[in-house]
């Protein structure tokens, strides 16, 4: 199997790589990244899951030079979420070189934005109408961005961005590189390409089953503060036969192990700072099942195949969805069941949307002996959940589009979002009309003065089993 070193990535991103946990290049990361590195146009036809951002993003740090501030390179995605979860991405790999990347979206302030961008952003990931404000506004210049990437272009086309896509790319040098992802290949698609690219390698790969059908998978909302006592309280109730406790850095590590050993508990730490001696040892009798809790850090665990683990506990949210799939596989195995439990922090919302989106399995609220075929235990109600109460809606005036991260994928059909939002929102059920479903989001139109407060109201709420949040389209 090829290397990433195989690839011709520099010993920089390689070690990046290696401290986000990567060991190995997926297919379409293989034969997308000697392209690129090649100053090849392509087109990427791959699934989200398939590892394409790293797949871009990886040649894209390569190519940047961190002593020029200005924009070399930017990222348009379809939706905030995708937008969030390429920018944590991409800044993981390339803290070492000294990358900044600048995410701008909706939703968020855009002086912050605009501060942002004076100040840096070499990389800029952004949702199309967010970018094309900024341009317009002279607060992104793109006269100096030479690589170019379009992720998830039939979102794009699905959502009416393409025409605004184009714009984008006309501010752009001709003699940019550039790299278009889509799941599919409709004609509007393959007429942006043709337009567009040049001469372009196509690539394409089957998604590779993101999902561990032998892992339970939970949540655990926590402030930072409490995540330690938390952390105590968790593994006194589930009592493992063997975690491994994932820690983002070594010094979190070492603070854990010496939380844990103070509380009377058996347990290792074993990361990147420590002797290979030391290592060994920890390996040694963590594998020989002395050691039933090992404190780790991704790249440290990174040679650990244990079939006895019987929980994973991401104490941090992982840097990528992908880091959190390669986590959790550490346990459930030989036909085993596992459990695996996230701490999130209040502020650290988003990033465990896009890692549900990416796995396509909502996480159970853990609670002692929550299972993940049943309801929720505790579960508290989501930050965004508002009293049902009647309000009177202006169904006269102008009307707003908004779009739901949910499908025909999750089973979703249009009466469930009518009553979701109605009974959520307090409104009737005429004041929410053109619901259009698709198959990984939906459409719907309310009344624009009263567009916030049933985003707000409404965000949050369960719907066949998936919480939605609602956004303006275009933000």
């Amino acid at each position: 199997m090829t290397s990433f070193a195989e690839l011709g990535l520099s010993e920089t991103t390689l070690q990046a790589l290696r401290d986000v946990g990567y060991t190995e290049p997926s297919p379409i990361q293989e034969q997308t990244i000697p392209a690129l590195l090649e100053g090849r146009d392509i087109i990427g036809q791959a699934q989200t899951g398939s590892g394409k951002t790293a797949a871009f993003g990886l040649p894209l740090i390569e190519y940047i030079d961190p002593a020029v501030k200005d924009c070399q390179a930017i990222v348009l995605t379809p939706t905030r979420e995708l937008c969030i979860q390429v920018t944590q991405a991409l800044r993981a790999y390339g803290e070492s070189k000294g990358v900044d990347v600048v995410a701008v979206f909706g939703g968020a302030p855009i002086r912050t934005q605009q501060a942002q961008l004076r100040a840096g952003g070499q990389i800029v990931v952004g949702t199309v109408g967010r970018v094309l404000d900024l341009i317009t506004r002279a607060s992104l210049i793109l006269h100096d961005c030479r690589f170019v990437v379009l992720d998830e272009a039939d979102e794009m086309l699905d959502l009416g961005f393409l025409e605004d896509v184009e714009k984008i790319l006309s501010r752009t040098p001709s003699g940019r590189q550039t790299a278009l992802f889509s799941a599919t290949m409709p004609p509007p698609i393959r007429k942006l390409a043709d337009r567009y690219l040049y001469e372009p390698e196509v690539i394409k790969v089957e998604a590779k089953t993101l999902t561990v059908d032998t892992v339970e998978q939970f949540r655990l909302e926590v402030g930072q503060k409490d995540k330690p006592a938390k952390l105590v309280e968790l593994l006194a109730s589930e009592k493992p036969t063997q975690a491994i406790v994932f820690a983002r850095t070594k010094i979190r590590c070492d603070q854990l192990f010496r939380t844990l050993r103070d509380k009377g508990m058996n347990v290792r730490a074993l990361h990147g700072d420590m002797s290979q001696g030391s290592r060994d040892g920890v390996m040694l009798a963590f594998k020989g099942e002395r050691v039933p809790i090992l404190v780790a850090t991704d790249v440290a665990a990174r040679g650990l195949d244990i079939s006895s683990v019987t929980h994973v506990v991401n104490f941090d949210v992982p840097v990528s969805p992908d880091v959190y799939v390669h986590r959790i596989g550490r346990t459930g195995r030989v036909g085993r069941s596992g459990r695996a439990i996230t701490f999130v922090e209040p502020k650290q919302q988003s990033e465990l949307e896009a890692i549900e989106k990416h796995t396509g399995v909502m996480m159970t609220q853990w609670a002692p002996g929550a299972k993940t075929d049943a309801a929720p235990v505790e579960e508290k109600p989501h930050r965004h959940e508002k009293p049902h109460v009647d309000k009177s809606v202006d169904q006269e005036g102008p009307w707003a589009k908004l779009i739901v991260a949910a499908g025909k994928a999750e089973g979703i059909k249009p009466a469930d979002l009518v009553k979701a939002v109605t009974s959520a929102a307090g409104i009737g059920g005429e004041a929410v009309r053109d619901v259009k479903i698709f198959e990984r989001f939906s459409f719907l139109s309310v009344p624009e003065g009263d567009s916030q407060r049933i985003i707000e109201a409404v965000s949050g709420a369960d719907v066949k089993g998936t919480k939605i949040s609602l956004e303006p389209v275009g933000a």
